[in-house]
């Protein structure tokens, strides 16, 4: 019954930590991650990260996602795609250049360098989401960037790491005529079952006499988009955000966000931020400080500048810019999914996983003070208008 107490720590603990974070002026979130590091094998050694820990994250953060796409404002996202397309673009190439430009100075070689720059291109923005709901400025237009420029990294990323494991990997074959026309499907059905079928389906399930109809088609539908996307070689929380973008549009979306985040933020959204900070153990990287510190520096200073850079050439300012690159520099676990693809596929050396690991959990704990600051910094240049 460890999975009783389990949950018994995590949900005590992340309310706790989360509001002496706000106490001390920082994001709630910084507190409920570094709660993870504290109780995990890192510190404490309390809980440890089983399938248990696992699944019931991986539920956290596509209904994470799911709440995202609800409160998105889908013409303001529409009318922020170039600035996207521009972040996501910048925020890939320094990224990618810093990456394999940290390797290669500590001697890593040519195939193992790419893949750190493929590995530290990849972007999350779960947890940048959770900040920018604390903010309120997830329908601004900096937030909708952000959201917009994830997306289209997402599938980048994935495209360069297909390439690199079809040519430099362990015996992996993969078509990368396939693995594009996977994603153009997955768009294409996406659109088109969120505008024309899951509107019908609402209304279908709303007249059927049982509990809660609406708030369980609403998780089969957002449940089922994550598999789909997960199927066709995306990542399920943009799944998950495609379907929250479908059921905002119909006449449910208030009812369905009311009910849903009580569910989400009660008790899995916490087990997803604590389950981050258990990836960390400090065993055996005495020798890789400076790598760990010159990797992290180059992390955080590509993406901000990358997608600072993206952002500032689509017309907005210093400030909104910065904020944009900002939310950017998470890696969360979509890094942590490529890194241990990659060392499966012999592209990262055993030894170094673990230093990869922390750094990418540093890029997560550094970035929600950096997104509040830049935010803020937003609020006060308009309040001076």
């Amino acid at each position: 019954m460890d999975f009783i107490l389990y949950l018994f720590l995590i949900l005590l603990l992340t309310k706790v930590f989360g509001h002496v974070a706000t106490l001390l002026g920082q994001p709630s979130v910084l507190g409920k991650l570094l709660i993870g590091i504290i109780i995990g094998p890192a510190v404490l050694g309390w809980i440890e990260s089983n399938d248990f820990v696992h699944y019931m994250a991986g539920i956290g953060v596509i209904l994470l996602m799911f709440i995202a796409g609800l409160e998105t404002d889908l013409e303001q996202l529409k009318r922020t795609w170039r600035s996207a397309f521009a972040v996501a673009i910048g925020g890939i190439i320094l990224p990618f250049l810093g990456g394999y430009a940290v390797a290669d100075a500590f001697g890593l070689g040519s195939t193992y360098a790419l893949f750190m720059g493929v590995v530290f291109s990849a972007t999350s923005v779960s947890i940048t989401v959770q900040v920018l709901k604390d903010l309120n400025r997830l329908n601004s237009r900096e937030g909708a960037t952000i959201l917009g420029a994830a997306v289209v990294d997402d599938v980048i990323v994935v495209i360069i790491l297909a390439i690199m494991m079809s040519f430099l990997g362990n015996g992996n074959d993969i078509s990368l005529g396939l693995l594009i026309s996977k994603k153009i499907i997955f768009f294409i059905v996406a659109a088109v079952v969120g505008w024309l079928a899951v509107p019908r389906f609402m209304k279908l399930f709303e007249r059927i006499s049982v509990t809660e109809p609406v708030i369980t088609m609403a998780l089969a539908v957002c449940f089922g988009f994550a598999y789909f996307a997960d199927m066709m070689g995306m990542a399920a929380i943009i799944g998950s955000f495609a379907a929250g973008i479908s059921i905002s549009q119909t006449s449910f979306k208030h009812t369905v966000e009311s009910k849903i985040e009580p569910i989400a933020y009660s008790i899995f959204v916490p087990v997803f931020f604590v389950s981050i900070g258990l990836n960390v153990s400090f065993e055996g990287i005495g020798n890789q400080v400076g790598f760990i510190v010159a990797l992290t520096a180059a992390a955080v200073l590509t993406k901000l500048f990358g997608g600072a850079i993206g952002a500032k050439i689509t017309g907005m300012n210093f400030n909104s810019a910065f904020a944009v690159g900002s939310g950017m520099v998470s890696r969360g676990e979509v890094a942590l999914i490529i890194a241990t693809t990659g060392l499966q596929a012999k592209l990262l050396p055993n030894e170094y996983f673990t230093s990869v690991v922390i750094t990418i959990i540093l890029t997560t704990l550094i970035a929600p003070p950096l997104l509040k600051f830049y935010f803020n910094k937003t609020a006060t240049q308009r309040g001076s208008n």
